[in-house]
């Protein structure tokens, strides 16, 4: 005689609802994934194909790159200081002292730069991004631009992925250069090092190698922003209450996928610039 109790019966399906509930969410995040990949190829697509929008390119750039200067710069300094206080407390140890900056430049240039600035645009330029044309979705401005035969694609959403890919390495830069400014004001209040000798000890180790590789995979960190950030803005419904959430989740989305990508780009820096690890 079978068990056909009810409470049988939700033992019976309790695991079987788990598992549509996990499956339905593994689905959902694939077609996520990707939409934003064919998102992404049409914008690399798109960017490479006449008219080219430079008017509206230049135009964010100044407000992607221009405008992010303070923050990187000031975030850079404040990074430069407290990695030459840990340096310095590490070293000491080993009596290493005189390697402080060279030790300091390599971790920024390498990884703690471009990782740093790509993670702070993507709170700062993701979520903006991402909240203006939400809000331009939402209030059928973008339906408007498509009415009067205006690509609202290219126009809106290639632009800023190109700015975030340009504007990336130069604010990276910024952030290197300032950190090892910071470094040097933290050291300085410490010893009696120069700025020339400080800087020629900085610059001592550092190859090519170190620079290019690290500073350009932060193009790859500015594609990530812009996509993302123009994806989710194309995507936003439900009114204000959408444009908030959509510009969260700019910056989460955006944040966990540069540093997955990190990891995948580290590895082959190391595979193709084996003397840069």
């Amino acid at each position: 005689m079978s068990d056909s109790s009810p409470a049988a019966s939700a033992g019976a399906s309790g695991p079987l609802a788990w598992l549509a509930v996990l499956g339905t969410a593994a689905l959902d995040a694939l077609a996520w994934f990707g939409g934003l990949s064919l998102f992404g190829a049409r914008a690399v697509r798109d960017a490479v194909r006449p008219p080219f929008e430079i008017a509206e390119i230049a135009r964010q750039l100044f407000d992607v790159g221009w405008r992010s200067m303070p923050l990187i710069g000031a975030s850079g300094f404040a990074v430069g200081v407290v990695l030459s206080m840990h340096t310095r407390a590490s070293l000491e140890r080993f009596g290493a002292e005189a390697m402080i900056p060279a030790g300091l430049a390599l971790a920024l240039i390498r990884e703690t730069g471009p990782l740093t600035t790509g993670l702070l645009l993507s709170g700062r330029v993701g979520a903006g991004i991402g909240a203006e044309l939400g809000a331009m979705r939402v209030t059928e401005q973008i339906d408007a631009l498509e009415a009067t035969a205006v690509d609202a694609f290219k126009y809106l959403a290639v632009t800023r992925i190109v700015a975030c890919t340009l504007a990336l390495p130069l604010l990276t830069m910024l952030m290197n250069f300032a950190g090892i400014l910071g470094g040097f004001v933290a050291e300085a209040a410490r010893s009696d090092m120069s700025f020339r000798l400080y800087f020629d000890r900085a610059f001592m180790l550092i190859e090519f190698s170190d620079l290019i590789p690290a500073t350009l995979k932060t193009m790859v960190f500015g594609f990530v922003i812009g996509t993302v950030a123009s994806y989710l803005g194309f995507g936003t419904t439900g009114g204000t209450e959408g444009v908030g959430r959509t510009s969260t989740r700019s910056v989460v989305f955006s944040s966990i996928l540069i540093i997955m990508v990190n990891v995948v780009l580290v590895r082959l820096i190391f595979f193709f610039f084996p003397q840069g690890g």
